[in-house]
């Protein structure tokens, strides 16, 4: 009997400190607050986060990251590169002069996004755009350029509500 409990006692312990690793270095959750990702995420979801992925990758152009804030965090999509020059002229966004396909985007979004820049990313940062365009707080009109430590992770999969339940890639 002894022996038994011993052994529950060990494989809880063990799965505790399994999910705390997990938790704190591999993936996290986030609930999305209001709606600047419109159609993509919804306000009130929850989504699981890579933490490790930028670890040994970088942030790529289409990805949604989780950045990091003082006040609170934020989902976007990454938008510009560093280096890249980033512009949005009659409703078409250009990435170093070439037009750039935004599929995700609804075609009422992609018109309601206004003309900007162009702007160059500093070395070191990202351009973060939300795919609600005329409502959102990104890289144009308030939360600048994103530093690349500020990106805590990228958005890997809705899990509620569940009814929602999908990949966000």
């Amino acid at each position: 009997m002894k022996k038994e409990i011993w052994e529950w006692t060990k494989a809880i312990v063990i799965a505790v400190i399994l999910a705390f690793f997990l938790r704190t270095y591999i993936f996290a959750t986030s609930i999305v607050e209001g709606t600047s990702m419109d159609p993509t995420l919804h306000n009130g979801e929850r989504v699981i986060f890579n933490k490790a992925i930028y670890l040994i990758d970088e942030p790529d152009r289409g990805d949604i990251v989780i950045i990091q804030h003082p006040n609170k965090n934020y989902v976007k999509r990454v938008i510009g590169l560093p280096n890249d020059t980033v512009q949005v002229k009659n409703s078409v966004l250009y990435i170093n002069g070439e037009k750039v396909s935004q599929s995700y985007l609804k075609e009422e979004q992609r018109l309601a996004t206004d003309d900007f820049g162009p702007v160059e990313v500093p070395n070191g940062q990202y351009f973060v755009m939300g795919d609600n365009r005329d409502i959102s707080k990104d890289s144009r009109n308030g939360l600048g350029f994103i530093n690349e430590d500020d990106i805590i992770g990228r958005s890997e999969l809705i899990i509620f509500p569940f009814d929602n339940v999908s990949l966000t890639r």
